[in-house]
């Protein structure tokens, strides 16, 4: 099978920038389209998303809308496993396949989250975490159009994550109008869920900044488990506290 040439161009591109660089000095050549970008999804998401969003909640019941985001959070989890196993995450492979059946089949295909009552909790994995488990840098930051946040190497990893969606293999999955509604549903419900963090967001002096800090900090924290290297985060000329404690045998200090 041949690969059209526009896509080994770009994937071409996408990697050639996948430069390491510490999260405190994002690159980010594309700034001002970016901003332009973030501007214009702020406007949609304001006169548009939010609003929806906010009548969502009004009319939907708490139990309802925690259902609705078990069963997506269930759909898009066999991602996770295969990116568990691409990590060579073997056991928390096996454990997060566990918690997709238990989910699937008692959960009333995942409305309800017996998995983490049961002890097998959830896990957050993707292509883009698996290129950065085996070195790959981050890259530009990117602002995708009504998609947000990203970066070259998640972009990347979204494409290969589209693979390992179960819908993508159901009959029907071509038929239109059901699948608008359900991305339509799924985004209205995630947009539901980040309501609470909007008075954060409208606080900060440069929302943009604090996203681009935000997503990238989020993401190194997730590649490496919650605990990144001092040097991914800028700490590297910092000295920790046990540092300026006096060792045995180290001269006390002349007083003033």
């Amino acid at each position: 099978m041949r690969i059209r040439p526009a896509c080994t161009i770009l994937v071409t591109l996408a990697l050639a920038a996948c430069a390491h660089h510490p999260a405190d000095e994002p690159a980010d050549p594309l700034e001002p389209v970016n901003r332009a970008v973030w501007s214009f999804n702020h406007t949609a998401d304001q006169y548009v998303l939010k609003p929806v969003a906010q009548g969502y909640v009004d009319v939907t019941p708490d139990w309802a809308r925690e259902g609705i985001s078990n069963f997506f959070g269930n759909l898009t989890y066999p991602t996770t496993i295969v990116n568990d196993f691409l990590q060579a995450k073997f056991k928390q492979g096996v454990a997060d396949t566990g918690r997709f059946v238990v989910n699937s089949t008692y959960g009333v295909g995942g409305l309800i989250d017996v998995g983490e009552r049961v002890g097998l909790h959830r896990h957050d994995e993707d292509f883009g975490q698996t290129l950065g488990y085996w070195g790959v840098g981050e890259g530009w930051f990117l602002m995708l159009p009504l998609l947000g946040p990203s970066d070259n190497r998640d972009l990347i990893g979204r494409g290969f994550d589209s693979f390992t969606t179960p819908t993508r293999y159901l009959p029907g999955r071509y038929d239109l109008p059901n699948y608008a509604v359900t991305l339509g549903l799924y985004t209205i419900n995630l947009r539901a869920n980040l309501l609470p963090s909007d008075s954060l967001m409208e606080s900060q002096f440069d929302t943009y900044l604090f996203i681009r800090t935000a997503y990238l900090q989020h993401r190194q924290a997730l590649v490496y488990d919650g605990n990144p290297p001092p040097e991914d985060l800028g700490l590297s000329d910092i000295d920790d506290s046990d540092s300026a404690k006096p060792k045995a045998g180290d001269k006390p200090a002349p007083a003033k």
